[in-house]
């Protein structure tokens, strides 16, 4: 220990070693192995200290393990049960209303929330609103349909029926600014549901002005999440309809003040998405608030603020041209206020009139008359003081709601 300054271990181990051993050991063979491990040392820190050279060495490594045990998997996975999942699938797929005001609050219900009543009903409370909203659209969908919406400002954006949230009858909704990136300014200006299932061809677009414009629905195939324009509109213009076409229809399009243009649908070429359209209706200095599709065999049903309504036969109503003043397509009075809105009538439908204050009411078509162009109609809702009639929507008759039975008045 004292000669080649050993320490107690390196002593002990050498005095276990056999003779043979010990006196085999060779100077050379030693200062090889001495050199081999200083040598592995250099070489381990340069590993560690070169990320490179680390992951060469995993890459190495991986490729090694992958030429081992790479061969073809042994076992089958049985993927007959179920082979594809999509969170779609996964969604119920039922009718439901999409209601919206008129200060852009959206929800969600199912369309037989509401009850029939007879025709002259007080109406049932549908949706709570304030003094300064009230309810302004609503339509009937499947919850697997896409819905686009249309702005005042000629854009679109597109999002599925499931996706707005549901709430029950009398709730406010939810801000469509929480579900589209709309402008300050920009508000929605019609709602549309579109099926895969149905034969759409065109969007036909009406503004305040009468302007009308027909495009290719293959047009709206993609829309960004920023949206997309959908009409490029004049000064001082909105849009107020967009309408599902397939080119062979009539074109409706009626004046607040009670006159109506019929004109043939190819009378509109097919614009592309920025065009401003061509004039529709002469207003004279009023405004456009209709806009139907329709066949010579329809009814249209016919509704005013003051909550009066009649149905009315498309054949009742002459061809005129594009563009012209049209024929006078209910007598407006003092009582029953200018036209609030049109829609054609379709079996098993009902009707569902929105106030201004936000009260439902649901009634079969059956109790409205069918009376001829130049008649006032008769009262479907009474009104309360400072209530006028928003907007109306046909949905689908449901069966299993008995009528409530109360007092209704009929006004001639």
């Amino acid at each position: 220990m004292n000669k080649f300054n050993l320490s107690d271990v390196q002593s002990e181990a050498i005095l276990e070693m056999r003779l043979r051993r010990l006196t085999g050991l060779e100077r050379d063979k030693i200062e090889e192995e001495l050199n081999e491990l200083l040598k592995l040392i250099e070489e381990l820190r340069g590993i560690l200290a070169s990320e490179e050279k680390v992951l060469n060495i995993i890459k190495e490594e991986l490729l090694e393990i992958k030429d081992k045990y790479g061969d073809k998997r042994r076992t089958d996975i049985d993927m007959t049960a179920i082979e594809y999942i999509e969170d779609e699938s996964l969604i119920p797929e039922e009718n439901v209303l999409i209601a919206m005001t008129n200060k852009g609050y959206i929800k969600r219900t199912t369309s037989d929330t509401f009850k029939a009543q007879k025709r002259g009903g007080m109406g049932i409370k549908g949706m709570t609103t304030n003094d300064e909203d009230f309810v302004e659209q609503i339509i009937n969908i499947s919850s697997h349909d896409h819905v686009l919406f249309f702005t005042n400002k000629g854009k679109v954006y597109r999002i599925k029926g499931y996706e707005i949230p549901e709430f029950n009858r009398q709730s406010k909704g939810l801000p469509i600014i929480n579900l589209l990136p709309i402008e300050k300014d920009e508000t929605i200006s019609s709602i549309l549901g579109i099926s895969s299932k149905e034969e759409t061809k065109f969007l036909l677009f009406v503004t305040k002005k009468g302007l009308v414009k027909k495009t290719s629905i293959e047009e709206f195939a993609n829309i960004r999440t920023s949206g997309k324009i959908c009409i490029n509109l004049k000064e001082n213009d909105e849009l107020i309809a967009v309408k599902p076409t397939n080119g062979n229809h009539y074109i409706l399009l009626g004046s607040e003040t009670g006159r109506m243009v019929k004109f043939k649908e190819d009378k509109i070429r097919v614009m592309g998405r920025t065009a401003s359209g061509v004039k529709g209706i002469n207003l004279d200095g009023s405004k456009c608030v209709c806009a139907e599709v329709v066949n010579e065999d329809d009814k249209i049903l016919l509704v005013t603020e003051k909550g009066y309504g009649k149905k009315t036969l498309v054949s009742d109503f002459r061809e005129t041209s594009r563009g012209s003043k049209g024929v006078k397509a209910l007598n407006i009075t003092d009582k029953n206020g200018n036209i609030a809105a049109v829609k054609v009538v379709e079996e098993n439908k009902e009707l569902v009139i929105m106030t201004n204050t936000g009260t439902t009411m649901r009634m079969t078509l059956d109790q409205i008359n069918t009376l001829g162009r130049v008649t006032q109609g008769v009262r479907l809702i009474h009104l309360k003081e400072n209530q006028h009639v928003s907007t109306i929507s046909l949905v689908e008759k449901n069966e299993n709601n008995e009528e409530e039975e109360i007092e209704s008045e009929t006004a001639e």
